[in-house]
């Protein structure tokens, strides 16, 4: 089986400001993304420390930006990460994705990327 393609890029983790409500780390309404990771951004939202400004790295990235990566938080990452398709994941093409890794200098991914 062909690793997920995401386990050797990053590029997403290390190029998007991650911003959500800050209601997504408060336990007592059923938030999972730990607060100690995020910082404030304004009275409604919190980001993820390291997506905040240049150079960006979210502070939950394990790994080399295309190379071998991993969330440190997967389960527990926020709605915009979980949000986020890598490109043909889903048979549809991802600008995010694209522009991402385009920025570390790593191709876009292709349809037979995701071939098993």
């Amino acid at each position: 089986m062909t690793p997920h393609p995401c386990l050797a890029c990053g590029a997403c983790c290390a190029h998007f400001r991650v911003a959500f409500h800050w209601s997504e780390t408060e336990p007592a309404l059923a938030g999972v993304t730990p607060a100690a990771l995020t910082e404030t951004l304004d009275p409604h939202r919190v980001v993820m420390r390291g997506t905040y400004s240049s150079p960006m790295r979210c502070v939950a990235l394990q790994g080399r930006v295309g190379d071998a990566v991993q969330c440190g938080i997967y389960a527990q990452r926020p709605s915009p990460c979980s949000a986020l398709q890598a490109a043909w994941e889903d048979g549809q093409p991802s600008p995010q994705c694209d522009r991402a890794r385009q920025a570390h200098g790593l191709a876009p991914l292709q349809p037979s990327d995701w071939a098993a």
